[in-house]
């Protein structure tokens, strides 16, 4: 790999910049060929949150291009300034400025991995009510992943319905891939079709099995409980969903189900020595899939988005504006984001 990783300074108001700055410190290993785009004196201010005791605050150092990051000093965190200077934005409010920092910061990174300037992007939290308060073009999009999806489709030059994205989140124990994302439950019920299971799962078939080297073997859970228990709880399994898993298993898809939704995720985790059942789980609708996988530990979680012409991987949490600026944010998502994105670079 000789791109540098490109790695989002998410919301300065919330933990995003903190999480960075430990990250640098605490793995220069791992962190090396990776810099941050965003502010150079946000990332001084988190710089001197995470210094170990009397000792100098950790170096940032301020890049000329992206690939100035392989010269970069260990244990420093590199900094290509990409957004206009602002004053520092006050820990943990909502404000539109730095909605729109962190919104710059990933319309750069996109580009830039679209032009093929870098291997990967690796997204630190954003604020979606401070990513809506900068007005447009920030408001269009209810988080991450819409925005990255639109700036592909630009890029490429189609409509966005020809460039289907999915999330999953993973960890070392289970991985889920949504049917659809940042949504109502009503519309996300609504968005349970045959042709949107389908789609969910050839692209689960080719990311995930990219990322194995191998099939891989998907679990659907169901929508209602039980998965419809036959047809008493409701009928969307029967008419919906087993259609869909009948067409993608034609096409060689080694897809399973619907099973019931409170036990698919059990089957699919993996343990020490013992692999689970299934290699990742196609769940219905947001909150079905994200609330197991978070309950095994947010601090390793990572977010994926599947069917992105790059790699994009984010740490599995928010902006913790309750303790952003105490120096008490913990790193390990991010740290587990940037691996999974190294392990997915072609």
């Amino acid at each position: 790999m000789t791109l540098p990783i490109a790695i989002t300074m998410g919301d300065p108001a919330g933990i995003g910049p903190e999480i960075i700055a430990k990250a640098f410190r605490d793995a220069p290993d791992l962190t090396a060929g990776c810099f941050v785009a965003g502010d150079v004196a946000t990332l001084r201010r988190a710089a001197g949150l995470v210094q170990e005791g009397e000792g100098a605050s950790l170096p940032v150092a301020v890049l000329d291009t992206a690939n100035d990051a392989w010269r970069a000093p260990p244990r420093s965190i590199p900094v290509l300034q990409i957004v206009e200077s602002t004053p520092l934005v006050p820990f943990g409010l909502v404000n539109a400025a730095a909605g729109k920092i962190a919104g710059d910061s990933v319309f750069w990174a996109a580009r830039a991995a679209l032009r093929g300037e870098v291997a990967a992007v690796v997204t630190a939290p954003l604020h979606k009510e401070a990513l809506s308060a900068a007005g447009d073009p920030y408001a269009r999009f209810p988080g991450h992943t819409e925005l990255l999806q639109a700036e592909a489709a630009a890029h490429l030059g189609r409509p966005l319905q020809e460039v289907p994205v999915r999330m999953m989140l993973a960890n070392d124990e289970l991985r889920t891939v949504l049917v659809s994302i940042h949504l109502s439950l009503l519309e996300a019920i609504g968005k349970v079709t045959v042709g949107n299971i389908l789609q969910t799962l050839r692209i689960t078939h080719e990311s995930v099995g990219a990322a194995l080297q191998r099939p891989p073997r998907i679990g659907v859970a169901g929508l209602n409980p039980h998965a419809g228990e036959g047809g008493l709880f409701g009928r969307e399994e029967i008419e919906v969903i087993a259609p869909a898993i009948a067409a993608a298993r034609a096409e060689g898809i080694d897809a399973q189900g619907p099973f019931a939704p409170d036990t698919v995720f059990m089957r699919a985790r993996a343990t020490p020595g013992r692999l689970g059942e299934f290699d990742v789980v196609v769940a219905m609708y947001h909150d079905q899939g994200l609330i197991p996988v978070k309950y095994l530990g947010v601090e390793q979680g990572v977010n994926v988005t599947l069917g992105l012409p790059f790699v994009r991987t984010s740490p599995d949490h928010g902006t913790a504006f309750d303790i952003a600026g105490s120096g008490r944010a913990d790193a390990a998502s991010l740290l587990a984001a940037i691996r999974m994105a190294r392990r997915l670079i072609p």
